[in-house]
């Protein structure tokens, strides 16, 4: 007997629907994609409409032969990849590698890993998007002609193995504005007052200045502060309005991508890869006792805030029963999905109000329990009632100055039962007030303040941005992210975004001769001709024709007129032995300052940018520290210094009297199933730099190569290494034993 057969993207899925539809299916993965652009070519004939020529991937001929045998022999075959653009093309490349074995071939998608929503997929089963796919080729090939014909150039001009990216640069460009309006800033004194005052009755309470002569406060000198406070000790306080009123906070909807990476960023300390990767895990499902392999989340790639009835009804079932009918609102709450979302899928969820996070701990990792806390309170949260609060608004004068209070007390928690905010404030105490009152000064303080400049971005923050300006979509946020830490484009200061030398003369270089490309509106209009294709508003051929109306001609001219900065970058210092000018040199190892008199004079010094940007020079003594943030323990420097072995390590600069200290971080998760660890630099006895989990002794996963996160396509190992050999030259291989797996390193954007 025939039995039908499902590919679908990730092995980590392929037992949770074996159990799910039992001995009548065969269910396999393609291990992401099996199709691809060549690695070392172009692939793109730019004079036939585009035409690309994609080739088998390194590695995955095993994997496509195993699926061809299987098609061969099943009834239908059910492609069952990630509901998204990225999944559709996944699709597609399968479909044209197995139809001559067996074309009864058809599309399935599910929200969620469920018995009910792989059951409905297989009943709705359709023809491959043809639309969808055309878009997301579209965008690969768009990203392969920006990266292979930009990099190479960028190679010549500054540094080889760099490169340029459709997305990434641009931003790049927002993080390196935000750090030129930085340096730019002009800090501003000014002086804030405050007053505790007692009424009749406690408690004491504090208000601050408000208005000066029925104007807006701005106090500048501390001759103005001084004369203001001699003034105001001499005259009485007293209340003028009192206000008050009840406020009704509605909870915020369940959560997208964006808003998942931004609130797991502000509240875990996780980065927005991190983010994925465990949500990834949550998503295809794990061991949880006696239920065995079960998915625990909906598909955490969306911007809709749509969520099913049967997951309303859910919720509601599980708010009536722990807290009772007055924490469920009167009507059942529906958010509103904004505009240029896909809808495609619904929010990020539980599949499963009904498994606590209490009750999972024992099965999940410290991370996986806290993400899937936090995505399960925030679903609750969204469907209960709003919150109420009592609020109080007083007015207080004082000679010719004006003072606000403002007092806020919890009458009903609502939402706030299941799930706090961040930004939620605290209850303000007030005693009862009424207009006229005397009051009491009880302490006057003044303080000396200066304005601050724009704050650098955060993952969060930027990922914000990137939503709000319409720039990728929820898929690609966390590798942009990625990629430009990857290529040494920008170094995290307290997890922070700050440029590096490198990332300043790139992006500097593409907005001076590729300003339309660095537009940020340029790019979120290309992420609406997309979106036109996979609505079939737009054929793929002529956006494609459109954009290279303008890149090509651009191009051409660039190559001309860059600037050369490969053997140095203008600094206007002069060298300290010879007098010869200093320029900027990159290495291996960073950025570097160097006589241009090079070779006759050998003269290097590390340096450093001050606040307005001005390049100081780092003494000989201190070269070998590299600041990297502040010590959560003291509030000195943290630092980068190395190993009596070889290693290097973060360490408080405050030492000895600050013995903080902690691995240097590769970014990239351990790649071990259900291990929430993250590879550290490490050195053996003999010198020798390798890659370990920082959970050792419990997990020992290690490496030699310098680890990347990206996935095998053979094995399907979470991590290749990147080598160097001068066979090969720069190279990605597989450390796992046996797999062999290889693949060029190119300069496009991955």
């Amino acid at each position: 007997m025939h039995k039908d057969f499902i590919i679908v993207e990730s092995p980590a899925k392929v037992k949770t629907i074996q159990k799910i539809l039992g001995k009548d299916y065969d269910v396999d993965a393609s291990v992401g994609h099996v199709r691809d652009l060549p690695s070392k070519s172009i692939g793109v004939d730019e004079d036939h409409d585009f035409t690309p020529h994609y080739e088998i991937l390194h590695g995955k001929k095993k994997v496509v032969d195993r699926l061809k045998k299987a098609a061969a022999k099943a009834n239908h075959v059910y492609l069952a990849p990630d509901p998204d653009r990225e999944g559709e093309a996944i699709a597609w490349h399968v479909a044209e590698l197995i139809k001559k074995a067996n074309p009864n071939i058809r599309r399935i998608q599910f929200n969620e890993i469920t018995a009910s929503a792989v059951k409905e997929a297989l009943k709705q089963a359709r023809d491959l998007d043809k639309r969808l796919f055309d878009s997301q080729q579209a965008r690969r090939i768009l990203d392969r002609l920006v990266g292979y014909r930009l990099s190479p150039l960028l190679w010549q001009k500054v540094k080889r193995g760099i490169s340029a990216g459709r997305v990434q640069s641009v931003a790049l460009r927002l993080i390196v504005d935000r750090e030129k309006e930085r340096r730019a800033f002009v800090a501003e004194e000014y002086w804030v007052f405050k007053v505790e005052l007692q009424g009749s009755e406690p408690p004491t309470f504090e208000a601050e200045l408000w208005k000066l002569d029925g104007k807006k406060v701005w106090i500048k000198t501390g001759e103005e502060a001084e004369a203001l406070a001699q003034e105001l000790r001499n005259s009485p306080f007293a209340v003028q309005d009192v206000k008050e009123k009840q406020r009704r906070r509605q909870p915020k909807p369940p959560f997208i991508t964006s808003t998942l990476q931004q609130e797991a960023s502000a509240r875990l300390k996780f980065s927005a890869k991190k983010t994925m990767s465990v949500a990834q895990k949550l998503y295809e499902g794990l061991d949880i006792g006696s239920r065995g392999t079960t998915a625990l989340i909906t598909y955490m790639r969306t911007d809709s805030v749509r969520i099913s009835q049967e997951a309303r009804e859910q919720a509601k079932a599980w708010i009536l029963e722990r807290f009772g009918p007055e924490y469920y609102p009167e009507k059942p709450r529906y958010f509103k999905t904004k505009g240029s979302a896909q809808d495609a899928h619904e929010a990020v969820r539980p599949v499963d109000v009904q498994l606590t996070p209490d009750e999972l701990r024992p099965f999940l990792s410290n991370d996986q329990y806290k993400l899937y806390r936090l995505i399960w309170q925030r679903f609750l949260a969204s469907q209960a009632q709003v919150a109420k609060y009592w609020d109080t608004a007083v007015d207080i004068t004082a000679g010719r100055t004006l003072w606000r209070v403002k007092g806020e007390r919890l009458i009903f928690p609502g939402f706030l039962a299941i799930y706090t905010p961040n930004e939620a404030g605290k209850e303000v105490a007030l005693p009862p007030l009424q207009p006229g009152d005397p009051l009491d000064l009880i302490r006057l303080q003044h303080e000396q303040k200066f304005t601050q400049p724009p704050p650098r971005f955060s993952e969060a923050s930027l990922v914000r941005k990137l939503e709000e300006l319409g720039i990728g979509r929820p898929s690609t946020y966390a590798q942009i992210l990625s990629t430009i830490r990857s290529r040494d484009y920008v170094r995290m200061e307290s997890r922070l975004f700050a440029p590096t030398e490198l990332g300043f003369t790139v992006n500097d270089l593409l907005v001076a001769h590729f300003s339309n490309l660095m537009e940020v509106q340029f790019t979120a209009q290309m992420e609406e001709r997309l979106d036109q294709v996979a609505e079939g508003s737009l054929v793929w051929t002529d956006l494609l024709k459109d954009f290279a109306a303008q890149f090509y001609p651009t191009l051409d001219k660039a190559r001309e007129e860059m600037a050369q900065v490969k053997t140095g970058k203008e600094t206007g210092l002069v060298c300290a032995e010879c007098g010869r000018p200093l320029v900027i040199k990159f290495g291996k190892n960073g950025e570097f300052l160097a006589c241009s008199g090079y070779p006759d004079c050998r003269y290097s010094s590390n340096f450093v940018r001050d606040e307005k940007g001005g390049i100081q020079q780092v003494a000989k003594e201190k070269q070998q520290l590299e600041k990297v943030g502040v010590c959560p323990e003291c509030g000195a420097d943290l630092v980068i210094k190395k190993a009596r072995t070889g290693s290097r390590f973060i360490a408080c600069s405050a030492y000895p009297k600050c013995k903080h200290a902690e691995p240097l971080s590769t970014g990239v998760p351990c790649p071990r199933e259900g291990c929430s660890g993250q590879l550290v630099e490490k050195s053996s006895k003999r010198g020798k730099i390798f890659y370990a989990c920082d959970q050792y002794p419990s997990c020992d996963f290690a490496m030699w190569a310098y680890p990347v996160q990206k996935t095998c396509p053979t094995c399907g190992s979470r991590v290749l290494g990147r080598k160097s050999s001068k066979a090969r030259g720069e190279h990605l291989a597989c450390p796992i034993k046996g797999c062999g797996y290889r693949e060029e390193i190119s300069g496009e954007e991955p």
